[in-house]
Parts: C-alpha cells; sequence; structure tokens
C-alpha cells in the first residue's frame, strides 16, 4: 500500500461516485509524476528518455445545438515530461460529464478537453476526435519483433526483480523484443492491470529469458501503467546499458479507456496506435 501522503489515495479510484452529466472540468485529478520518479532516482529536469502516454477514448457523446447525441472516439497524447498524469477514473468521470453538455461541433469539443486535459497535466495535450459516422477503422497489430511467450522458462519472483536483467557476449544488436504476459496491479485499488510490453534496443543481445522472467515479475506489483513502464526502461538502461532503447506498453481498457505509455531515449520512434488484441 503506497504511503498516505500519495496523493493517489485521495484519487476517486475504488470509491462510490456519483455521475455528473454536464460539463464538470473540476472531476479531472492530476497525480504528480515526480512522487514514483523519486523512487527510481529521476529528476524532473534530467529524464533519460523522451515519449508520450497515449490514451484511446471508446465512450465518449455529448449534445449537438439541437439536443441530438453525438458520439465518438478519441485519442489524446500527454507528453512524458509533463509534471502530472490524469488519474484514469477521473478521466471517465470527466468524459461522462460531457454526456448531458451541448457544443456547438465537434471543434468546440476539442478546444475543451485539450485546455482541460493539458491545465490537468500542466503541459499540453493534444485531442483528437473521430465521429462514429466517419466509419473510424480499428486497427489491430503485431510488432515486427521477436515473441519471448513461448521460452520454458521457471518463474517464481513476483515482484519487480532487475537483477533478472543480463546481456550476453556478442556483437551490438538492434532488435525488437515483445510478450503479452506482462501484469501489475492498479496502485490503489490492487485491481490486475495486463498489456503487451514491447522493448526494442540497440546494444549486446539480452538474455531473453532473463528478460521475459523480470517481464512476469511485476505480476504482483502495484503501480500505475505509466510508472511500471518508466520502471521497466530505467531497470533494463541501469543493468544493461544498452546504447539505445525504448518500451512500450499497450494496456487492456478499462472503463472504455486503455493507457498507451511509451518511452524512449530518443533513438527510436513510437509503434503507432495499432491496438493489441486484448484491447
Amino acid at each position: 500500500m503506497p504511503p498516505v501522503t500519495d496523493p493517489s489515495l485521495l484519487s476517486p479510484l475504488g470509491k462510490p461516485t456519483e455521475y455528473r452529466a454536464t460539463y464538470a472540468p473540476d472531476l479531472l485529478y492530476p497525480i504528480p509524476r515526480q512522487l514514483k520518479r523519486d523512487e527510481l532516482g529521476l529528476t524532473g529536469t534530467a529524464l533519460p528518455f523522451v515519449g508520450e502516454d497515449l490514451w484511446n477514448a471508446y465512450e465518449l457523446s455529448w449534445l449537438n445545438p439541437k439536443g441530438k447525441p453525438v458520439v465518438a472516439v478519441g485519442t489524446l497524447r500527454v507528453p512524458a515530461d509533463s509534471p502530472n498524469l490524469i488519474e484514469s477514473k477521473s478521466l471517465k468521470l470527466y468524459f461522462n460529464s460531457l454526456n448531458q453538455t451541448a457544443f456547438a461541433n465537434t471543434d468546440a469539443v476539442v478546444a475543451a478537453l485539450g485546455a482541460d486535459l493539458s491545465a490537468a497535466a500542466g503541459a499540453p495535450v493534444i485531442v483528437e476526435l473521430q465521429s462514429l459516422g466517419c466509419r473510424p477503422a480499428a486497427q489491430i497489430g503485431y510488432p515486427e519483433g521477436v515473441l519471448l511467450d513461448d521460452l520454458d522458462i521457471a518463474c517464481d519472483a513476483y515482484q519487480p526483480a532487475p537483477q533478472l536483467l543480463a546481456t550476453l557476449d556478442g556483437p551490438v544488436v538492434e532488435e525488437t523484443l515483445y510478450s503479452h504476459l506482462l501484469k501489475s496491479n492498479c496502485l490503489v485499488t490492487g485491481q490486475p492491470d495486463w498489456a503487451m510490453v514491447v522493448i526494442r534496443y540497440r546494444g549486446r543481445p539480452l538474455d531473453r529469458a532473463g528478460l521475459l522472467r523480470y517481464i512476469v515479475s511485476f505480476r504482483e506489483h502495484n503501480e500505475f501503467h505509466e510508472q511500471c513502464v518508466e520502471r521497466i526502461f530505467c531497470d533494463i538502461s541501469r543493468h544493461c546499458r544498452p546504447e539505445a532503447l525504448a518500451v512500450h506498453a499497450r494496456y487492456t481498457r478499462r472503463g472504455g479507456l486503455d493507457i498507451n505509455p511509451f518511452r524512449s531515449s530518443g533513438d527510436f520512434a513510437a509503434l503507432g496506435n495499432a491496438r493489441e488484441i486484448r484491447q
């Protein structure tokens, strides 16, 4: 259980909630990233990574000027160097507050969301909405890389165990490794969070068995999605010292939202927004 000074304990997570159906930006609950970054020895002025948290929102609706509902899907891009992450249940509640609110058009909704989310994150958040009437297409994809999950390994660590990470002797390689076995738990409620994690790097070959055991070791760990990805990035950086590294996780949907944090040394771009099959 996190300390009582952790502001996440005061969030709407795990608490009975009254849903509000009219526009209420005050519902958004920001959580400072630095609290967990302190555990990793990171300072906001010298982060070892760049990146973003890509959110997909599937339950968006508002009223047009005649009171007729509009439904849409959306993407949000929150920069990794923003001082705050936005707690997911508060975002769901905020989106629900649009349901009985009239907007002139979709551009007005985008403007409102962009302003409110940027204020909560403390940095510009990019918002894109697509009306379902425009027939937006969903794409399910798999990384162009090596799936680790068929490795025949024994697992006995279920809290993060960076000591399992190692490199092998050999020339520098550049490769993409991925696994569907990442599971962590919500920092506040303990509910399970499931994800595919993708690791792209350049450096001495990673010990794949050790890497998979390390991924599995998050299985009973309580931390938000964004924090898990930053922990994985830092652990691989410190124990394996790759020349370049990117970590990308795609978490399964909850409450009409999925969260997909991406952290990179700057050498690799994000993979795009193809869904993991469980999303």
